[in-house]
């Protein structure tokens, strides 16, 4: 339950549009609620101003949808990662609302517009065409975690002159997540570039010296830029949280 829904709650019961009874079944779960197969954080939004996000790839499609029915009622937006198209037609036949983001593999549930709390812009930055994937994974939790987010795919340090025409907009950002393969150099150029956090997102992307990322990531790990941090290789969701995390600050 996020402070919105909190205040609206205890101020409709403050004023008697309420009685103490509604108010009192309406935050019985306010902390968690066991429902058999998962215990749904409920106060994460309170605790840390976003609610908990359905990792899906190992759940069932009724799992999905069991957590999402209760989480609906207490949050505005509603989070899956990870999860594929047949079980998101599933979950999507339930929810109507809800709407499947194919590249990123990611379902979003909003039953508001989601207001602008981040105090600048996320850039995310990819380094080729097949990081995009998770790219977009960043993008969209950043952009429902309440942030304005602007995207630059392909501009990797093969042809890194494709990066120089977007100065202007790398330089105006705020945090910037840069998702690379192959040998993920891109986040240390970038982060010579700039004065502002970048968070580096190696893909397991590449040939078989690339080791499903491994390399990518011992790469970032070993930036000589001093303002790169690295999240774990195809994580998307994770930098997009935390650059959120950053632009609150």
């Amino acid at each position: 339950m996020d402070a919105d829904r909190l205040k609206k709650i205890l101020y409709s019961l403050s004023q008697g549009e309420v009685s103490v009874e509604h108010a009192l079944e309406s935050l019985k779960h306010i902390s968690e609620e066991d429902i058999g197969y998962a215990h749904i954080d409920h106060h994460r939004s309170l605790r840390k101003g976003f609610p908990e996000v359905i990792y899906g790839e190992t759940k069932t499609a009724e799992q999905i949808s069991g957590i999402m029915e209760r989480m609906i009622p207490h949050e505005r937006a509603i989070l899956v990662t990870r999860i594929d198209s047949k079980k998101a037609g599933a979950v999507v036949s339930k929810f109507d609302t809800a709407v499947y983001h194919e590249d990123a593999r990611m379902l979003v549930l909003s039953s508001a517009d989601i207001p602008i709390t981040g105090r600048g812009t996320i850039l995310v930055i990819s380094a080729g065409t097949s990081d995009i994937p998770v790219a977009k994974e960043a993008y969209l939790t950043a952009r429902f975690m309440g942030n304005r987010v602007e995207a630059l795919f392909d501009v990797g340090v093969s042809g890194i002159h494709r990066l120089f025409r977007y100065q202007d907009l790398i330089y105006s950002a705020s945090v910037l997540i840069v998702v690379a393969g192959m040998e993920g150099a891109l986040p240390s150029v970038v982060g010579g570039l700039v004065d502002k956090p970048v968070i580096g997102v190696p893909t397991s992307v590449g040939y078989g010296a690339s080791l499903g990322g491994l390399t990518a990531l011992f790469s970032m790990l070993n930036a000589c830029s001093s303002n790169v941090a690295v999240v774990n290789i195809d994580n998307g969701f994770g930098a997009g949280y935390m650059a959120s995390m950053i632009n609150r600050l």
